[in-house]
């Protein structure tokens, strides 16, 4: 029987967040990092654990079908290979980054000057883009270390909270792209691997959608009910359920966590009483 191949990083910070999302999928790994290869008894997936940099090779290559991985290096080894689907963690940026005392943000800061960076192609495709010419000097390790030792006048690279660059003098100015822990695939799937991965990613998309979803439930006197379910940006339409106490209803519907806060003003303003927010495990629609 055919197995889906996928890849994810041996070790950094998408590591722990893919096996989250394997587990909420179902997909349970009985050991660890320690092996190259693992087999998933309860799913046709075989999981790879492999060095960050090496994934897009091994996907384009099809040695591996599918892997998470961050957007920023695909865009950064420029492979040929498909992102399916963009799974929401692991967020960050690619951003120029300059000595605090530097006061401009203009990126013609940069024009004739020094960068250190391990994103050269992101960066040079960057500064073409826009003119820059700039001298680009790649450091595989600790780039924040560069403008302080007179490597360079700033520095191209991955940024989260911008802590790292807080506390190596420097400041963020210009961002290049921003990023997050994709699912992508190799262009060479045969007709049952691509089976395989169509239920997987109905799988992956169950997930997601419960995550960025609230069930929310709350008691609206009859008259309002119209008003108040017009406010729901539900998939079809709300449940209404009589209460009790004459007069009243109880109205369940599902909310998107994006809007949740605006939401509830608007049905607290319309009417709506005891509103009770449930977190949802799986949506299948």
């Amino acid at each position: 029987m055919s197995k889906l191949k996928i890849a994810i990083q041996k070790s950094g910070r998408l590591y722990e967040e893919s096996l989250q999302l394997l587990k909420d999928c179902g997909i349970f790994v009985n050991n660890g990092k320690d092996q190259l290869k693992v087999s998933v008894e309860n799913f046709p997936i075989e999981i790879m654990y492999l060095r960050n940099s090496d994934i897009p090779q091994y996907l384009e290559d099809g040695i591996v079908d599918i892997a998470i991985v961050g957007e920023n290096l695909l865009f950064e080894k420029q492979k040929n290979i498909e992102i399916i689907q963009k799974l929401g963690f692991s967020k960050c940026r690619v951003s120029l980054a300059v000595p605090k005392e530097i006061e401009t943000d203009d990126l013609e800061y940069f024009q004739g000057k020094k960068i250190a960076t391990s994103y050269p192609n992101t960066l040079k495709n960057f500064l073409e883009q826009n003119s820059i010419s700039a001298d680009i000097h790649v450091i595989s390790g600790s780039v924040e270390i560069a403008p302080n030792i007179g490597l360079a006048d700033g520095i191209c690279d991955i940024v989260s909270s911008g802590s790292t660059l807080f506390k190596n003098g420097l400041r963020e100015t210009v961002t290049l792209l921003k990023s997050e822990a994709v699912l992508a695939k190799t262009f060479q799937l045969n007709k049952d691997k691509e089976a395989i991965l169509e239920k997987f990613l109905f799988r992956v998309k169950a997930v997601l959608k419960a995550k960025n979803s609230k069930y929310i439930l709350m008691n609206v006197p009859n008259d309002k009910i119209r008003i108040i379910s017009k406010t729901l940006p539900v998939l079809k339409s709300p449940t209404v359920i009589p209460l009790a106490e004459e007069g009243w209803s109880s109205i369940h519907s599902v909310i998107n966590e994006e809007r949740f806060w605006e939401v509830i003003d608007e049905l607290k303003e319309k009417g709506a009483q005891d509103i009770l927010i449930i977190p949802i495990d799986k949506m299948v629609i």
